[in-house]
């Protein structure tokens, strides 16, 4: 094909040419676009902006909705601040609690929407990729509605998962509405999505990521500018609903130095191999809940009656537990009681989340590789203690490298740590710690936490964001 006959073959946006290049070329979707932006993305700019607007009181909702569940089920009283189920008085009965709430969560998955079960994230990626990100209307409000009801009655799950489904819902939604394109309503889902997160953690630079890495998979003016505008509206409402506090607080670190980046890079080594024990243990059990001769509404009702006995013994496995990750990043949560913890918060949550049950994978796995990051710390500390290693630190590495393994989200796992804690001294340990579980994590498992299903029914999910065109022929 000539220079002339490539360059009239499509004046269209979005129009695939065929160049002549070859059977793996021509199956590439090689777009012409005269500009980065245009008028319809400053439309979709500003649809995602009032998205945010309307989506970070839902979060605001959700939580307080937490709240009520919890201080109704665990303390017989109205109130919609966050608590801890800990301090319950119930004795025996605590058992009986999060059995309830998880034979609700599968009564209204049997008869309201069968996608509320899981964390939510997959369920939006199989609909980006299979249906023209087309969620359907009910999942708006049966998704924040269920995991309400499972993690207020003592499920070990956080809330960011849901929130992050439920905006995605919304943002389809709107795009469902509107006559868009499929792409600006994949826009729009993963704005909804990353207003959800930014709202509930006040991390807009890592929302932004986690839409980019997990959800649109490509990177292109036309998708992470209108993701930027929905993550800044929501973090500029953010301190009228929830406050300006930081979630977690950590005291000052100081720089690390290169014997400790070290150290940190061998910790994201073995957080690598523990993502993948995650992922791979998680749907293990779903596999074994599969093979159970009862019909899967009944599962969360199983699962729920694990969560209580472990919380039956340890009552601090349950609930959101966002104090449970302040303790472990405070340093002073080690050795036996620590290591005791995060085994029986890895059983109650990985059970819990096989069974079908709603919930979210970001609190817990952030609150089990925080601990272990700590453990691993400890270990270095005794066998190596040249290394210098900071306990807090390596919580903090912990946590985001061990969610970098399990979900592949690297840049936004960096992100997220350094938002959380405000300390630019966290970039270097964070990004040696996370870059190593990564490779790890890729080199020894082909799919992800967040794909392993995806990939199970038959899709392909995009991992890898590459430019196609025509190629230099090499010299002889």
């Amino acid at each position: 094909m000539s220079d002339h006959e490539i360059k009239n073959a499509s004046t269209t946006p979005g129009l695939p040419i065929s160049l002549g290049l070859g059977p793996v070329l021509e199956k590439a979707d090689v777009e012409r676009h005269p500009r980065a932006l245009d008028r319809r993305s400053l439309l979709v700019g500003a649809l995602c902006i009032g998205l945010a607007l309307i989506m970070t009181p839902i979060a605001r909702g959700l939580m307080a909705l937490i709240g009520l569940i919890t201080n109704l089920a665990f303390y017989q009283r109205v109130g919609f601040d966050l608590v801890s189920p800990a301090g319950h008085h119930l004795g025996l009965f605590v058992i009986a609690v999060p059995v309830i709430g998880s034979l609700i969560v599968g009564l209204m998955a049997r008869f309201g929407a069968k996608a509320i079960r899981g964390h939510g994230i997959p369920e939006a990626m199989e609909q980006i990729l299979t249906n023209d990100s087309r969620i359907p209307v009910r999942m708006t409000f049966l998704k924040p509605l269920s995991a309400a009801i499972a993690i207020g009655t003592g499920g070990p799950f956080g809330a960011e998962g849901p929130i992050i489904a439920t905006g995605g819902a919304l943002g389809s939604l709107l795009g469902q509405v509107i006559h868009v394109t499929a792409h600006e309503r994949k826009t729009l889902l993963a704005a909804g999505a990353a207003a959800g997160m930014t709202a509930i953690f006040g991390t807009p630079f890592s929302a932004i990521l986690l839409a980019i890495e997990l959800l649109v998979f490509e990177f292109r003016p036309r998708s992470f500018i209108p993701i930027a505008l929905a993550a800044l509206s929501a973090i500029m409402l953010r301190p009228f609903l929830f406050g300006t506090d930081l979630l977690f607080h950590i005291a000052i670190f100081a720089p690390a130095s290169p014997a400790a980046l070290i150290g940190y890079a061998a910790l994201g080594v073995i957080m690598g191999l523990f993502a993948v024990i995650i992922a791979k243990s998680t749907y293990l059990i779903e596999d074994l809940f599969e093979r159970l001769p009862i019909h899967w509404m009944w599962w969360p009702a199983i699962g729920g009656l694990i969560v209580g006995l472990v919380g039956l013994w340890e009552p601090r496995v349950m609930g959101v537990g966002y104090d449970n990750i302040d303790r472990i990043l405070s340093g002073n949560f080690l050795g036996i009681a620590l290591l005791t913890f995060c085994l029986l918060k890895f059983i109650a949550w990985s059970i819990a989340l096989g069974s079908g049950t709603s919930g979210g994978t970001l609190a817990p796995i952030f609150t089990i590789g925080g601990g272990l990051g700590v453990l691993t710390a400890q270990v270095f500390e005794a066998a190596l203690p040249s290394l210098g290693l900071d306990l807090r630190m390596a919580g903090l590495v912990g946590m985001a490298a061990c969610f970098a393994g399990a979900s592949r989200a690297l840049f936004a796992s960096v992100l997220f740590a350094l938002e959380v804690t405000q300390q630019f001294n966290t970039l270097l340990p964070l990004l040696a710690g996370c870059a190593t579980a990564f490779m790890v994590s890729a080199f020894v498992m082909k799919t992800t936490i967040m794909t392993e299903k995806l990939v199970r029914r038959g899709h392909h999910v995009p991992s890898e964001y590459m430019a196609h065109g025509p190629q230099t022929p090499a010299k002889p």
